[in-house]
């Protein structure tokens, strides 16, 4: 059965003559899927192609107008999977751009679309972007039905979100799945953008990460382990998040002096994946990362809910010095909310109190497995 996916109505909306729309994601997240959804849906003529298929890409890449026309045709929408397979993508979606007003234009790609601005420069102004994540617990609510979602959340926590993992029934073909995404995907765009030759020292980087989710992140440990200098590491770090592997957010303040503002904290954009780093799939009764698990979860589907919902935010973490935290702190419509997830337990009323204090109107909850699925709305 075919999981719907929420952002492809928004995505179709967002289609418009003189623009160019952009689908981002991980790789083998669904984008190509999505677009067989999305192009059903379409009542004018279109021409759906691929980056991979070298008879298109050579024309894609040609900065020629001419040619360029005679590929679109008399098509009015013009779809481009892979598109971070063609020299110049940016550039000749300038000119089709400027040059056939009446086109409109859909692309996905993953992170090297835009590493070392291919798309944003040359097409300021002129584009909409989208981020395609793995499956959203909302989406997998309306797959599965609430009773069946809630039911299989401990499968999540272990095995992730992304399409295949979801729909793979067999305990060992999941495992078999991650492992492969891990091996030859997860580092692609990495290894053809940067020149790296070896992604050794990125899957040390990375597992060291998997051990301290939900924890302050030290650039000078992770040189210090990895016997790198720092700006390799910060290098590594920066084209994993371009990359969407791992997510960076920083340490809130602007009250109290004691907060913690300087260090970063790292989640992965699913769980499958760090736990296929890390060789443990284990179940979470097994677990005494289940925490860690949980945290990284509902990280995620915050970002997930908002996107879905249209809402734009910033994410923070909030700690203090004397030990009192917050797991995430959104920042949106003027408004600042906090969250603390919790696999057991609840937020401390201390924590809530003098964050609340500091930040007058700030709304504080803590979110479990009793009440996860309600913030998820």
């Amino acid at each position: 059965m075919l999981i719907k996916r929420f952002l492809t109505s928004k995505v179709l909306e967002a289609i418009e003559a003189g623009k160019t729309t952009i689908l981002y994601g991980p790789r083998q997240v669904g984008k190509t899927t999505l677009l067989s959804q999305l192009s059903k849906e379409l009542s004018e003529p279109y021409l759906q192609i691929s980056g991979d298929q070298l008879k298109y890409r050579e024309v894609l890449s040609s900065e020629d107008s001419q040619r360029l026309k005679g590929l679109i045709g008399n098509n009015k929408v013009l779809i481009i999977d892979e598109a971070q397979r063609v020299p110049n993508i940016g550039l000749n979606l300038k000119i089709i751009v400027d040059s056939f007003p009446e086109v409109k234009v859909l692309v996905t790609g993953s992170a090297s679309l835009d590493l070392g601005g291919k798309i944003s420069e040359p097409l300021t102004g002129r584009k909409k972007t989208f981020m395609l994540y793995p499956v959203s617990y909302q989406e997998i609510e309306k797959w599965q039905g609430s009773f069946e979602a809630k039911q299989q959340l401990e499968r999540w926590l272990v095995f992730g979100t992304y399409p295949e993992a979801l729909t793979t029934e067999g305990r060992q073909q999941r495992e078999d799945y991650l492992a492969e995404l891990v091996s030859s995907y997860l580092y692609r765009d990495i290894l053809d953008f940067s020149g790296i030759k070896k992604s050794d020292k990125i899957v040390d980087l990375l597992r060291l990460l998997a051990f301290q989710i939900g924890h302050e992140v030290a650039i000078s440990e992770l040189s210090s382990n990895l016997a790198l200098d720092r700006v390799t590491v910060e290098k590594y770090l920066n084209l994993l998040e371009q990359s969407f592997v791992i997510y960076k957010v920083s340490g809130f303040s602007r009250n109290l002096r004691k907060e913690i503002a300087k260090t970063n904290r790292y989640y992965f954009y699913d769980n499958g994946v760090r736990n296929a780093l890390i060789e443990n799939f284990n179940d979470i009764k097994l677990r005494d990362d289940r925490g860690q698990l949980w945290e990284n979860l509902l990280f995620m589907e915050r970002l997930k809910l908002n996107q879905n919902l249209g809402r734009r935010a910033n994410y923070y973490f909030w700690r203090t010095y004397d030990q009192k935290e917050i797991d995430l702190i959104e920042e949106r419509g003027g408004k600042i909310y906090g969250f603390e997830f919790k696999w057991r337990g609840r937020i401390r009323p201390t924590v809530r109190e003098e964050f609340t204090k500091a930040y007058k109107g700030a709304q504080v909850e803590t979110v479990n497995r009793d009440n996860f699925a309600a913030t998820l709305k």
